[in-house]
């Protein structure tokens, strides 16, 4: 009972972290303006971790690469206590679980971010109709906007209704339980 209740714990205050560095990332991915007070919240709140991994990763291409290397070495350690919360034999399985456990928090943080890109855009759509003009509208209309953008060039606008963010939940959730879930299930029977 004890090592559940641990587990929901790191699993949470674990992931809420991954996601606040994904939103990082994708901030500076899709040139966000920071001087918003939720910018300025998120890299407050990640700077702790970030700054001292740029100086070890630098990014790349325009990519912030220490944001990303930080939210899956974050879920790994997520995946990694949940194991051992549950008495996984590690010095029994040997060298071979390792990647595994490697994977296994590559597709968890990528179920992490698709789950995050459904939030910011359901966030965004529920901001358009009740308070468009809210401090934090401009960040996530920029961050949803990306996504939502080639979707509204197949849909049309329905009596002034925009359904893209329709559109993206529905194909962000089959992503989700198609390719995500399955890779999830063949690495977790790979343990």
């Amino acid at each position: 009972m004890i090592a559940g209740a641990l587990h929901f714990l790191i699993q949470t205050i674990g992931n809420l972290f991954a996601i606040a560095v994904l939103l990082r990332f994708m901030m500076q991915l899709f040139r966000v303006p920071f001087r918003n007070p939720f910018a300025q919240f998120v890299v407050a709140l990640t700077d702790f971790a970030v700054k001292p991994l740029r100086r070890v990763v630098p990014g790349v291409f325009g990519l912030d690469w220490a944001c990303l290397l930080l939210a899956y070495l974050v879920e790994l350690l997520v995946v990694l206590s949940g194991y051992w919360l549950n008495d996984f034999p590690f010095a029994l399985a040997g060298g071979g679980v390792w990647p595994v456990f490697l994977g296994l928090a590559l597709v968890r943080l990528l179920s992490l971010g698709i789950y995050l890109i459904i939030g910011i855009t359901l966030v965004s759509a529920v901001l358009s109709w009740v308070n468009p003009h809210t401090p934090l509208m401009p960040v996530v209309q920029a961050l949803s906007e990306p996504f939502l953008r080639p979707i509204r060039q197949f849909v049309p606008l329905i009596a002034n209704v925009d359904l893209s963010p329709i559109v993206l939940f529905i194909v962000c959730q089959l992503v989700l339980m198609v390719p995500v879930m399955a890779l999830e299930r063949a690495l977790i029977g790979a343990l």
